[in-house]
């Protein structure tokens, strides 16, 4: 008989203990879940063009339209609005608790602060001025040489160092600026200097924003600099209206315009300032580049279909180089030919899935292209002509024409 052989080892025997010793799930904790994202980005993109495009035009209705010309009256109300509503969220809300983490003194405020928002009321006032002058259209056209003044700015205060390959990349949209000038038909000097030094000043502002943002202890979003700069803006543009158009307004043109009008306007006007925070919050520089190209094609758009606003194929023509320009010295080379590659691999997948509304699309474009080009120069070119030929054909039928 075999005698059976057990295998043994040193090693005691593991106590057994009534349940796992390192569970691998725990039915008790739930799996936390990414948060989910639920307001989609375009409805950011679609506020900001809408917010960016109603205070603008409304301000023209309000300066122009309404007759209201005092437009230092008009920013000193917006500058005193943002700061109630500033102090409001400061108090109330979370939006400005970024202001909790920038290092501010006294003395930063005097040197820093208040030289910034002196050039941001000047920048303010000019521009508001230039509304009695010249047209939204051309306005829009004028301002698509902000790049090239803060360029400009920051090699004159030092924050960079001048090049000249970037300088002759921002030239094309000096010479698109100055097609358009060319082409204006209701060029008004006084209104092009104003605007010009607005956009001076507002190139010297967000060079010494630049600088300022560019130490660790400062970093803030619009909301936080505007929870800042509004106040000092309001004073500074507050002594400028108590001397130049205070003595001059009536309470008669102020109950023209309407209260209510006032109200909206700087709601408006500071709803644009926190649409902002949260564009740049949830997409890219492409996206806010490209909406600023979008919002300000619109605008001409707007400007010719609200005040009849002629506008000459010259001045498309150099607009167009200007847009091109602005995007090209924004973007560069690389990034407009991948974004474009990405764009027609797009466009060919939805014209596979989707052909129908391809071409409902194309259509569309096409339309209002040609509704955006003639609708501009017809009335530039047109109307001699046309009242000429209904005057002979109403003569030949025996028809008076008045």
């Amino acid at each position: 008989m075999v005698e059976e052989k057990t295998r043994t080892s040193g090693d005691s025997p593991r106590e057994q203990t009534a349940g796992p010793v390192l569970p691998v799930i725990n039915a008790d904790v739930k799996e936390v879940q990414p948060a989910k994202q639920t307001i989609p980005s375009f409805v950011y993109v679609v506020a900001w063009i809408s917010l960016s495009s109603s205070v603008i035009l409304y301000n023209k209705w309000i300066l122009h339209t309404l007759n209201f010309p005092y437009p230092v009256i008009l920013t000193t109300y917006h500058l005193s609005f943002a700061t109630i509503m500033t102090q409001i969220l400061a108090r109330y809300t979370t939006l400005l608790d970024g202001r909790k983490t920038v290092k501010m003194t006294g003395r930063v405020y005097l040197r820093a602060i208040v030289p910034i928002g002196f050039f941001f009321s000047l920048s303010l006032i000019c521009g508001n001025l230039t509304y009695l002058y010249l047209s939204v259209a051309f306005i829009q056209m004028l301002k698509a040489t902000t790049p090239v003044a803060v360029l400009l700015s920051s090699w004159a205060l030092g924050v960079s160092q001048p090049n000249l390959r970037v300088f002759l990349n921002v030239s094309t949209i000096v010479v698109g600026v100055i097609i358009a000038s060319f082409g204006e038909i209701e060029f008004v000097l006084v209104g092009f200097i104003f605007q010009m030094a607005g956009i001076a000043f507002e190139a010297l502002r967000l060079t010494m924003v630049q600088r300022l943002l560019s130490s660790a202890e400062f970093k803030m979003d619009p909301l936080v600099s505007l929870y800042y700069f509004a106040p000092v803006c309001a004073v500074m543009n507050l002594a400028v209206c108590l001397f130049w158009e205070i003595p001059k307004v009536s309470m008669e043109e102020v109950y023209h315009v309407g209260l209510l009008n006032f109200f909206l306007n700087g709601l408006c006007a500071f709803l644009l300032n926190v649409s902002v925070v949260f564009l740049i919050g949830k997409t890219s520089s492409l996206v806010l580049t490209l909406c600023g190209v979008l919002k300000d094609v619109m605008l001409v758009a707007a400007s010719m279909l609200i005040w009849g606003t002629q506008v000459s194929g010259l001045q498309f023509f150099g607009y167009s180089i200007a847009l091109g320009g602005m995007v090209y010295y924004k973007l560069g080379y690389e990034q407009i030919r991948n974004y474009a590659a990405e764009g027609g691999r797009q466009w060919a997948e939805f014209g596979n899935t989707r052909p129908v509304l391809r071409k409902v699309s194309v259509i569309v474009l096409v339309v209002f292209t040609l509704f955006f080009l003639l609708g501009g120069l017809a009335p530039a070119y047109a109307p001699q002509a046309a009242n000429q030929f209904v005057s002979e054909a109403a003569g030949k039928m025996g028809i008076t024409t008045v």
